[in-house]
């Protein structure tokens, strides 16, 4: 069942479903406009679909604001207990009136449909190299030119710097040093579960999605071994040539992964192929927030290619 609107918003509502005992429906959002956008004015005219069994729980699904996902979770307090869809985790439970869920309860259920490709593994594009030479402002760029016309990719950000896409997403009227203070406020610290945690969501990401972008802080480290172990192919973005070959060891000779591209970034606005075998070599930016120049066509073309290939679950 559907709700159709003109807000931008669909939700689609399934048959009852059952698991572990449970029985529960999926509630997907599907933001419709080209660039995924969602105004908060959506809300005053966003109903839910009819057809929703209150003496079940419902799984609330799909890339939204977290606006929305309170919005609904609010409106569907009468049903028996609501989960948030999490495609690392599984179902979480945030809301309850019944004995049969209790609140954090990880329900491991996986949405259906062709999104859902139990069989094979979609392809997972670590993005390396050294700090300062752009890696989280290109893999967003990366991320939102790919995003309509390709909405089944992920962006996993497996660094602890508090540099999300929401800080690159902020209104250019907020400055520089405001940023960093945005920043410093969700900065992490490096824990011995930090990586195999990252490489157990890419693994289950992989196994949903189209493409999973990964981005990872900027040194060589053995810690980082799990991502290498989770991810099937590799492009360097670098500002710094002598740091090019060290990713190249730690990615293609130690972890076996496949190289896609190497990006010399740089501060100019300027794009300069130097090879495209047996992977794309190219100087390019400045993929700095706020001038980070259109994706390159051969580079999103080498890209896009990924999304058709897969490998088998073992």
């Amino acid at each position: 069942m559907m709700d159709k609107n003109q807000s931008g918003v669909l939700l689609h509502l399934t048959p009852r479903q059952t698991a572990q005992g449970l029985q529960y429906q999926w509630l997907e959002i599907e933001l419709t406009r080209s660039d995924r956008i969602i105004e908060p004015q959506a809300l005053e005219d966003l109903r839910l679909p009819a057809g929703i069994d209150t003496t079940g729980g419902v799984v609330i699904s799909g890339r939204a604001p977290i606006w929305l996902y309170s919005y609904l979770v609010h409106e569907l307090h009468p049903t028996a207990w609501v989960a948030c869809y999490d495609p690392r985790l599984g179902a979480v439970v945030v809301s309850t009136h019944s004995r049969l869920a209790r609140i954090g309860q990880v329900i491991p259920i996986e949405p259906t449909g062709d999104r859902l490709r139990p069989h094979a593994l979609c392809p997972a594009l670590l993005v390396v190299g050294p700090p300062d030479s752009g890696k989280t402002v290109f893999s967003h760029s990366l991320f939102q030119a790919l995003l309509p016309q390709y909405p089944d990719v992920y962006l996993q950000r497996a660094q602890w710097d508090g540099e999300g896409n929401y800080i690159l997403e902020l209104g250019p009227e907020l400055t520089e040093p405001e940023r960093e203070v945005f920043k410093a406020i969700n900065r992490g610290q490096f824990t011995e579960r930090f990586f195999p945690y990252q490489a157990q969501a890419i693994l289950r990401l992989r196994r949903q999605k189209r493409l999973v972008i990964v981005d990872v802080g900027g040194m060589v480290q053995p810690e980082k071994q799990p991502l290498l172990e989770a991810c099937s192919h590799y492009l360097i973005i670098s500002s710094k040539p002598e740091a090019i070959a060290p990713w190249h060891e730690f990615c293609r000779d130690r972890g076996n992964l496949k190289p896609v591209a190497v990006l010399r970034s740089t501060l100019e606005d300027c794009t300069v192929v130097h090879q495209q075998e047996p992977y794309l070599d190219m100087t390019c930016g400045p993929w700095v927030h706020g001038k980070a120049p259109t994706m390159p066509d051969l580079l999103m073309s080498r890209i896009v290619g990924l999304l058709g290939t897969s490998s088998a679950v073992c």
